[in-house]
């Protein structure tokens, strides 16, 4: 059965990809991004109507279903769409790949230089990286606590219907990034490195969109667009979320569908039905996007900006108001179907908030700040502590030489904070984790920011546009949406050094900026003479390249091969880690526990946890992810009774206190000092 399964998922995905031809021009980019777009909303509003009919765990019905809503969502694209025959997929890849070729062949020296360590990199990246999604478990620390283990308790339950978990992301969290991780799951067979499919494709969609985009500003010229795609795909942070279960690339990737269908929308429609699809496509796309996570709200002022350049401004206020009703009519309609569905409106009858608990708001949004004064000044310095944060050699630093060149590139910034008395890292009252000029190892290795690619490249471009030294209209509108946003991520929410994932979704805006390498005629590298720029960009580039490498082979969370951090713990290879000891990576302390645990519990008993909203959970499922987990702590609701099903009993001793014939698991208490958040003192007892 499971061969059959992952046929009606190969099925699908050719299936909506032939109605994708039949929607799009004939663009090997638009159709990629339509395909996707078109599959996913497919997929997620297919299990929001599966989860109210309790069969979200039902594999012959999902690999049924999803034909029958992608051919209803496709029927009416088409009829919104200029009628056209489609085209085919085949011969249009040769013919892009004849192009790219002569492309490539009629290169000076030097792009041709630039473009063969770039693509050489992200050769050996993508390779790596597929291996290490197909053969290495999920490890991060919100999907071990939260976003997987409230999918293993959507399939255990048969439905997405709140529950109230132990950690307060289960029940708060959107649902729709679960419905394209449980159909990945179940249409391969219950393989567990299926819930990563999602956020893979979604590092190719982003990186096609950026080539997309950029071909609409630049009037269709490769060389900017490859640079451009070619660089977002080394940035540091996003090149590794995609080996990850966390759900920031995937917002970054319908943000770049949306964003996409918007440029295109102003380099082809006018006035005429005949082009309206991309504002219905964009509305779709935003839609998914709203819905998918919270987060994209901090997004809209960028989102708006961008709406303006391309949609609002025209020659008249008749054609404004025939764009703006339709892209609104759109974006209702998608809000409607894939927004308001995923559980805001849940959350607001439970919670009073869309967000979720008062506790949570207070945690880690702009409640925490207090006062409006109080914000603006501790947002203030957010926004000067994520610069300094970016100015790293990310990935370079993750070896020890690396580190020391790094401290001492940033010893004037320190200077410079110190004389002004900025209190960067003194005051502390909006901060999750205190802010510090030299961040500890695990924030750095985890979540890095841009690297060189964006101090040395793109925010020099980036001034350089907003002081009127580089004409361009679009990267004007490129640029103020990159500082709302910028903003945004520093005064709604605490300082968190964890934060680079956030800014994947800044770096869209901002590596459109690298097309002006090429584009304009006062910084292209592409003319002879100019020998400082071009050294300059080159080692620019190089470093860029090493540091992705870098990043990538020295990344704990997915060594290739066993290494010694610079802070002395020695971490194993993921490919031959044992599943608990990859797992528990990021909380080595609980190794030993959860790794006896494995071994006395079946794989197929009923646990009830009486564990806390830090505790890791998702790993107690088991190898086979077939034991049934019941949390009868739920956040902030109280202790519940043990189950009468439940066969064993796994709990914290600060939950329950332990009595005689319970095993003590323990911790490791010697990794104590090493732990962000160290684990608790574990128990198990055994009920029947």
């Amino acid at each position: 059965m499971s061969s059959l399964y992952f046929l009606s998922l190969v099925l699908f995905v050719v299936y909506t990809g032939q109605i994708s031809t039949r929607i799009c021009r004939r663009s090997l980019t638009e159709w990629w991004l339509t395909t996707f777009l078109l599959g996913a909303g497919s997929v997620i509003l297919t299990g929001f109507i599966l989860s109210a009919l309790y069969q979200t765990a039902n594999s012959p019905v999902w690999a049924v279903s999803v034909f029958i809503t992608v051919t209803i969502l496709g029927a009416i694209l088409k009829r919104l769409s200029p009628s056209q025959a489609g085209f085919s997929i085949r011969l249009l890849l040769l013919e892009r790949w004849q192009t790219a070729l002569s492309w490539f062949r009629g290169l000076s020296t030097f792009p041709r230089f630039l473009f063969s360590i770039l693509f050489s990199t992200l050769v050996i990246i993508a390779s790596l990286n597929l291996l290490l999604v197909l053969f290495t478990v999920p490890n991060e620390w919100d999907s071990m606590t939260g976003h997987l283990n409230r999918v293993m308790q959507y399939i255990q339950r048969g439905t997405m219907r709140h529950f109230g978990g132990t950690n307060w992301n289960i029940d708060t969290y959107p649902k729709s990034v679960c419905t394209l991780q449980i159909y990945s799951f179940l249409m391969t067979g219950r393989f567990e490195n299926g819930f990563k499919f999602i956020h893979h494709l979604s590092y190719w969609t982003a990186i096609v969109a950026v080539f997309g985009i950029v071909q609409r500003i630049g009037q269709n010229r490769l060389s900017a667009s490859f640079f451009c795609a070619l660089a977002y795909a080394l940035l540091l942070d996003f090149l590794m979320q995609a080996i990850t279960t966390e759900t920031d690339i995937v917002l970054t990737a319908y943000l770049s569908v949306l964003l996409y269908m918007l440029f295109t929308y102003r380099t082809t429609g006018t006035q005429h039905t005949t082009d309206n699809r991309y504002l219905y496509l964009a509305g779709m796309a935003f839609g998914i996007a709203f819905g998918h996570k919270i987060t994209f709200a901090l997004l809209l002022p960028s989102v708006f900006v961008i709406m303006i350049y391309t949609v609002f401004l025209s020659r008249s206020l008749a054609i404004t108001f025939n764009r703006t009703w339709r892209l609104g009519t759109s974006i209702l309609v998608g809000v409607c179907l894939w927004t308001l569905p995923t559980g805001y409106l849940k959350n607001i009858e439970v919670f009073g908030h869309p967000i979720g608990p008062p506790t949570a708001l207070k945690h880690q949004s702009v409640e925490r700040a207090g006062s409006v004064a109080n914000l603006f000044e501790q947002g203030s310095r957010n926004v000067v502590r994520y610069g300094f944060d970016h100015v790293n050699i990310d990935g370079i630093r993750n070896s020890s030489i690396g580190a020391k060149i790094n401290h001492a590139m940033r010893l004037p910034l320190v200077f410079v904070e110190d004389k002004l008395h900025m209190r960067l890292d003194e005051e502390t009252d909006f901060s999750i984790q205190a802010f510090s000029f030299d961040r500890k190892f695990a924030f750095y290795n985890a979540n890095p920011y841009w690297g060189i690619f964006g101090f040395a490249l793109i925010f020099p471009l980036l001034f350089l546009v907003l002081i009127g030294y580089i004409r361009s209209t679009a990267h004007v509108y490129l640029g103020i949406a990159l500082l709302l946003h910028f903003a945004a991520l520093s005064y709604s929410a605490p300082y968190d050094p964890f934060k680079g994932r956030y800014f994947i979704e800044t770096g869209l805006f901002g590596v459109t900026f690298l097309a002006l390498i090429f584009l304009h005629p006062r910084t292209s590298v592409d003319v002879p003479g100019r020998v400082i720029w071009k050294s300059y960009v080159g080692i620019v580039t190089l470093l860029g390249c090493l540091s992705a490498l870098m990043c990538v082979f020295l990344n704990t969370r997915a060594l290739p091969f066993a290494w010694t951090a610079p802070d002395g713990i020695r971490f194993p290879s993921a490919f031959h880690s044992d599943r608990i000891r990859q797992i528990t990576i990021g909380r080595q302390d609980t190794y030993i526990p959860y790794k006896r645990f494995d071994e006395l519990v079946p794989d197929k008993a009923t646990v009830a946890l009486a564990t806390i909203n830090d505790d890791y959970e998702y790993p107690l499922y088991g190898p086979n992810l077939s034991r049934r987990l019941i949390a009868i702590n739920p956040f902030e609701q109280g202790l519940k009774p043990i189950p009468k099903g439940a066969d064993y009993l796994f709990f914290d001793k600060r939950i329950i206190s332990p009595i005689p014939g319970d095993i003590r698991l323990g911790t490791d208490t010697t990794m104590r000092a090493m732990m962000i958040v160290p684990g608790e003192d574990y128990y198990l007892r055994k009920l029947k």
